[in-house]
């Protein structure tokens, strides 16, 4: 080792001992609370603030790296396994064919690296337990390498449509069925609940709340991801929930800047456009991110569009300098990180090479590089731009202390590791469970009930028959839809039974109702729009459950009933249930109107 590189590790030593020991200062004094803490019960020191990071020290931790370690800070790979030394041989080998290394714990020290981003399909997410000893692997690798900088490990677990951590970790109500309900403080239990348990399995970043305000209803990839289609209503509930994540100790991400919700294009195939003039988005997009940065929100993510009237080089916006630092830090006067949307997607890839993007999104002002599909490419692209002057270590030093800042804040230098006693007293426990089931509650929607058929009253044993379409579980661990919903009936008093829609019209007489749950009914003809035709000629009423998109009953013919429940998990499909037999009385109320149906707001009652 050379004389520059030893001493640069000896100041990195000693700051890393700092920043750790101002941490651990700063954990003590917001454990003892003062009998007015505002904080709610397990709420993290400092609420959705948390620690006050030792910027000074932060510094020098900094001055103590090398170039090539202040550049691995700036990127969150993805990588393959359930366990950071010991991954399954296929694993094994899909990390060396991508990374050139076998293990999760090598990725870390090859590229030192910042964070990892955790999904189902990598096989990072079986179990709470196994998800809590690769967060505290990964950690001890980082602590054993380069600068010794803590891991910000993240993932999406946004709830409903959106979940990488299935059962028995707590599933809630995803974005719109939270704005169904409209009630800000059950959206923060829900963002609390969520917090606790990532932060117990060693998650500390999740990239939600979604802040999109979805006024298309054809938009592929927000949807019911959205709160809903009125800026006001959107902006408290991702403010509530800002406050809910990071009072749990997890850093909430604000998606997708400056505006995802009127696009008809998936940015993950192809790069949308977003029409909106300048004055439509200070009216309609902004006001959601406006109010997480006044939350005080830890991050925000951008997104792979083109957004003409707020930059017309027609560059994406994670790529753009006017609408990251122009917009979001100078007009918004955001000082956190800014965390690109995955780099592997399409929309970000079209315009130029992936050589190119990490660099340019840097330029732009973005701190975090998410999963790039070649991070040796991407990672030697950085250091070749800096090496070259087209970046300035200045520029790469100024986000590492932005994301050394956000570490601090979240508690990692002071303790990143987890136990098998805090999986076990947070994740999944009965009061979580009972408390989604509550949320949920308040979220379903009576769209519909001319003739009163519901509700179906559980005394007079009906029987029914629940058919219709059945998506794969966001998480992989819930549902089929219909067969929960027949479950859940039947376990009220009614006789349900589920059958596929090629035999529901044969079996449909004799019930007294037909349910039939509904995905995403396309305009025009469909399967869905026929089966529901042809149980209506059977004469046994009919009663719509609109499992994602509340805009399928416009798309239907008429029906004896509509309810629509935002999400297809089995927290929603008992919900449902309770509505349809009078067990609760349905409170939600439409967070998007339904052109030419119902307007925003809309939503039906029992008396």
């Amino acid at each position: 080792m050379s004389y520059h590189a030893s001493r640069r590790s000896l100041l990195a030593a000693a700051a890393l001992a700092a920043v750790t020991a101002a941490g651990a200062a700063s954990a003590a004094s917001g454990a003892r609370r003062a009998p007015d803490d505002p904080r709610a019960p397990g709420e993290a020191p400092g609420g959705p603030w948390g620690h006050r990071p030792d910027r000074a020290a932060l510094r020098r931790l900094a001055a103590g790296m090398s170039l090539a370690e202040k550049v691995g800070q700036l990127f969150v790979s993805r990588v393959y396994g359930h366990s950071a030394t010991d991954p399954d041989p296929v694993d094994a080998e899909q990390n060396l064919t991508l990374f050139g290394v076998r293990t999760a714990a090598e990725l870390v020290a090859r590229y030192h690296l910042g964070g990892i981003v955790y999904f189902a399909w990598a096989h990072n997410t079986r179990a709470p337990h196994q998800i809590a000893d690769l967060s505290n692997g990964l950690q001890r690798a980082a602590a054993g390498t380069g600068a010794r900088v803590p891991l910000l490990l993240s993932t999406d677990q946004e709830h409903g449509a959106v979940t990488r951590i299935g059962k028995p970790a707590t599933l809630l109500p995803g974005a719109m069925a939270l704005g169904a309900g409209g009630s800000a403080a059950r959206a923060r239990r829900a963002a609390r609940i969520a917090g606790v348990e990532l932060a117990a399995m060693g998650v500390r970043q999740d990239y939600a709340p979604v802040a999109d305000v979805n006024v298309n209803p054809a938009n592929p990839v927000i949807g019911v991801r959205s709160f809903g289609s009125d800026p006001r209503a959107v902006a408290a509930l991702v403010a509530a929930q800002v406050r809910g994540y990071q009072g749990a100790g997890v850093a909430a991400a604000a998606k997708h800047f400056p505006g995802h919700g009127d696009t008809e294009t998936d940015s993950h195939v192809g790069l949308p456009v977003m029409r909106h003039t300048r004055a439509v988005w200070e009216e309609l997009d902004e006001p959601p991110f406006r109010a997480a940065v006044e939350a005080g929100v830890d991050v925000v993510m951008t997104a792979h569009i083109v957004f003409p009237a707020l930059d017309p080089s027609e560059d994406p916006a994670t790529l753009s300098r006017p609408i990251v630092t122009g917009i979001l830090r100078e007009r918004l006067g955001f000082r956190g990180v800014v965390v690109t949307d995955a780099l592997d997607m399409a929309g970000v890839r079209q315009k130029y090479g992936d050589d190119r993007v990490p660099v340019l999104a840097l330029r732009a002002g973005c701190d975090q590089l998410l999963n790039p599909p070649d991070l040796a490419l991407a990672h030697r692209s950085v250091l070749a731009a800096v090496e070259s002057g087209e970046l300035t270590e200045a520029r790469i030093e100024e986000s590492v202390l932005r994301i050394l800042e956000l570490k601090s804040r979240r508690g990692l230098f002071e303790n990143p590791y987890t136990s098998a006693r805090a999986v076990d007293a947070a994740v999944g426990t009965p009061a979580h469970l009972a408390a989604a089931d509550e949320i949920a509650a308040g979220t379903t929607t009576l769209l519909a009930n001319p003739v009163r058929l519901l509700p179906l009253d559980p005394a007079l044993a009906p029987r029914l028959l629940v058919t219709g379409t059945d998506p794969v579980s966001p998480s992989g661990t819930t549902g089929p839809p219909t067969e929960v919903l027949a479950r859940e009936l039947t376990a009220l008093g009614c006789r349900a039974a589920a059958a596929p829609p090629g035999r529901a019209v044969a079996v449909a007489p004799g019930n007294a109702a037909v349910l039939v749950c509904t995905y995403n009914v396309p305009e025009g003809e469909s399967p869905q729009r026929a089966l529901v035709t042809e149980l209506l000629a059977t004469g046994v009423p009919v009663v719509v459950v609109a499992i994602r998109n509340p805009y399928d009953p416009a798309r239907l013919p008429t029906c004896a009933a509509e309810v629509a429940t935002y999400c297809w998990t089995d927290v929603e499909m008992r919900a449902a249930a309770r509505v349809i037999t009078g067990r609760r009385r349905p409170e939600g109320r439409l967070p998007v109107p339904v052109p030419g149906r119902y307007p925003l707001g809309h939503g039906l009652t029992y008396g």
